[in-house]
């Protein structure tokens, strides 16, 4: 194991967190506040790293944090052009390619962009940006050459927007905003001439714009009511009247696989697991008021688009076990159309029904972000976009296995096994890394992730489980941790780690567990409740108090919030989460724990972090903690990413290789 400088690492980073001998309490420590226990203990450069970008055999983890690609790629209306998020400076900025390939244009130099869409013309963007990932954007337009450049509207003042769409006559922007009280999501439009904005309907919690109709009269509208679960409603945008369209008990998800409207606005197409275990592909028509079954798979449907010119034909794709599979039908004929063969991973599909070119991205275990064209008429598939390696030869990188086992109470689990290539037939089984998911409804799946890859390399497995919760494996299992059954999904991560010790594949003795947001959570209670399972723990911004954790969370997750955990407002809920939280039983942890969190973080707030940090260093526990001040809910800069996972990997490195 290389542990090359980790004790001179630690001592500065756990000197710096001496340095301060309490944790304020909630509320009393913000930005600048007390010393810097992160950037400014150790500088988060290429140079604080221990063995140079030249690197040394296996790889330093800074060539896997700098293999990247594209991601989020949309096809200009015309087919002729790809806009993408790309991170290669460093921070998330918007550029362009020709669909035919060749050399991208960077357009924006910010810090950093959160969402763009094309105009309908395809002249420009309209992008979001906010400061250092506080999720408080600001709009701008931009032309597509990058040449002019203009605010439309600035950051709303403590508050928070959702982008919704724009009408196909450039003229208008729909948006969700919380300006009216702070808390509540409204629907709003904007004439982008003028600057003037008017809001449409007033809401309750979470009411978010996802599309226009081609008309600009009908807006599709979901009211969230939890991670997985919505209703759906159409606005009409003169009269502001709101009518249901689907308002399903027990709940159903309408949004997450998008929503595709015809070209001539009789109707849209959207995935849905309504009065089903799967997601399916629905159809609305708009003059019967009606919705139908399109089509189904033996899956969930991810994603539903409406292809071509003239709009007729349709490209969804659908979740194996985190691996995505794309399907063509044509609509008039319903036949099947055979999709080209692409890499393995999650598939990001955009098309337009003015073009015959459609663009695919790819996020897979050995790709970080190609960008394909496939043009359906002449059944050619070109590559735009190619993924960075940073000098890895991708055929070192380790494909994912799904691996099933029965939980205690009959309900089966899953997750992705990573193992490091087998060098010999005397081998041990290596040490194991669980690295869960957050949400708590996200999914593990086959994307390219940079440190899981690097720990394989390293001889360390990768456990990603799909506790009970998690997206992908029906409906039911996505609500069987809710409320009063949190802790069932917890329990889960030991029920997976038997059944790897009977596999034998993995050293169960040595196992840690690693996660961030939902994940950070999981790892805290699972530390406490099962303190003999894991032998250190890696919790990035989670969280310790649930009481706090969802009075404070912002009004985006207030909104989803009620169904997963309860309405905290109630007395009944803050009775259950003060006795079940993990602040309550973290005396019962007993091994190393690496915390992190950034300042901005407007999710979960940076007191969850460091009320556990000094819980555990009072009982005697190590706790090195990283605070980062210029992020919010991860990491989004390079330096920042370079930085902390150095730590993280020779942190899980040297408690490992100590068993």
């Amino acid at each position: 194991m290389n542990k090359i400088g980790y004790s001179l690492l630690s001592a500065l980073i756990l000197m710096s967190c001496a340095e301060q001998d309490e944790v304020a309490p909630k509320g009393e420590m913000g930005p600048g506040d007390g010393p810097d226990l992160s950037l400014e203990a150790i500088s988060p450069t290429a140079a604080a790293l221990d063995v140079g970008l030249a690197g040394e055999t296996p790889a330093n983890i800074a060539r896997y944090l700098l293999a990247r690609g594209a991601s989020g790629a949309q096809i200009s209306p015309d087919g002729s052009q790809i806009a993408f998020r790309y991170s290669i400076t460093g921070a998330p900025q918007l550029w362009t390619v020709s669909a035919a390939g060749g050399a991208p244009r960077q357009l924006t130099y910010g810090n950093g962009m959160t969402f763009f869409r094309w105009m309908p013309d395809g002249a420009g963007l309209i992008y979001g940006a906010d400061n250092d990932g506080n999720e408080q954007e600001a709009y701008y337009r931009i032309d597509a050459d990058g040449g002019q450049e203009s605010l439309l509207m600035g950051a709303v003042s403590g508050g928070f927007r959702r982008f919704g769409d724009i009408s196909d006559d450039g003229s208008t922007i729909v948006y969700s905003s919380t300006e009216r009280n702070g808390l509540d999501f409204d629907i709003y439009k904007a004439d982008l001439s003028s600057g003037e904005s008017e809001r449409v309907y007033e809401g309750e919690f979470g009411f978010f714009v996802r599309s226009l109709s081609p008309d600009g009269r009908n807006a599709i509208v979901i009211e969230t009511h939890g991670e997985d679960a919505d209703k759906l409603y159409l606005l009409d945008m003169e009269t502001g009247e709101l009518s249901t369209i689907s308002a399903p008990d027990p709940r159903a998800n309408h949004g997450d696989g998008g929503f595709s409207w015809r070209p001539d606005g009789s109707g849209f197409f959207f995935a849905s697991n309504v009065d089903r275990e799967f997601s399916a592909v629905f159809s609305y028509s708009m003059e019967a008021g009606t919705t139908e079954l399109f089509l189904e798979t033996a899956r969930d449907v991810t994603s539903v688009d409406v292809c071509g010119e003239g709009g007729n034909v349709l490209v969804f794709t659908e979740n194996i076990d985190g691996f995505e599979k794309l399907h063509v039908r044509e609509l008039g004929t319903g036949a099947v159309v055979s999709p080209p063969a692409l890499p393995e991973g999650r598939l990001g599909v955009s098309c337009t029904s003015s073009s015959n070119n459609v663009s695919i991205g790819i996020n897979g275990w050995n790709t970080p972000g190609d960008v394909y064209v496939w043009n359906m008429e002449s059944a050619t598939l070109g590559r735009a976009v190619a993924s960075t390696y940073a000098g890895l030869d991708p055929a070192s990188f380790v494909r994912p296995e799904s691996f099933r086992a029965m939980g205690r109470d009959g309900v089966e689990l899953q997750g992705l096994l990573y193992l490091p290539p087998q060098l010999g037939a005397n081998d041990t089984a290596p040490p194991v890394v669980f690295e869960v998911h957050g949400g708590p409804t996200a999914q593990s799946t086959a994307t390219f992730d940079a440190v899981t890859q690097y720990h394989v390399n390293r001889g360390i497995a990768v456990f990603k489980p799909n506790v009970r919760g998690s997206t992908g494996f029906g409906r039911t299992y996505t609500t069987l941790d809710d409320r009063e059954k949190r802790r069932d999904s917890v329990r889960d991560l030991v029920d997976l780690g038997e059944a790897l010790r009977g596999d034998g594949r993995v050293d169960m003795d040595r196992a840690a567990v690693s996660g961030g947001s939902y994940g950070g959570y999981v790892v805290n209670a699972a530390l406490a409740l099962y303190p003999d399972v894991f032998v250190a723990g890696v919790c990035r911004y989670g969280v310790a108090d649930w009481v706090t954790a969802l009075e404070v969370a912002s009004p985006a997750l207030k909104a989803s919030d009620r169904i997963e955990y309860g309405d905290i407002r109630e007395q009944e809920w803050i009775d259950f989460y003060t006795e079940n939280s993990p602040i309550k039983l973290a005396d019962q942890i007993k091994v190393p724990v690496l915390y992190s969190h950034g300042v901005m973080d407007p999710r979960i707030d940076i007191y969850e972090t460091e009320v556990m940090v000094r819980t555990l260093r009072q009982n005697g526990i190590e706790a090195p903690y990283i605070r980062i001040p210029d992020e919010g809910h991860g990491w989004r800069k390079l330096s920042n990413r370079l930085f902390y996972y150095q730590r993280q990997v020779e942190f899980l490195e040297t408690v490992l290789a100590d068993q």
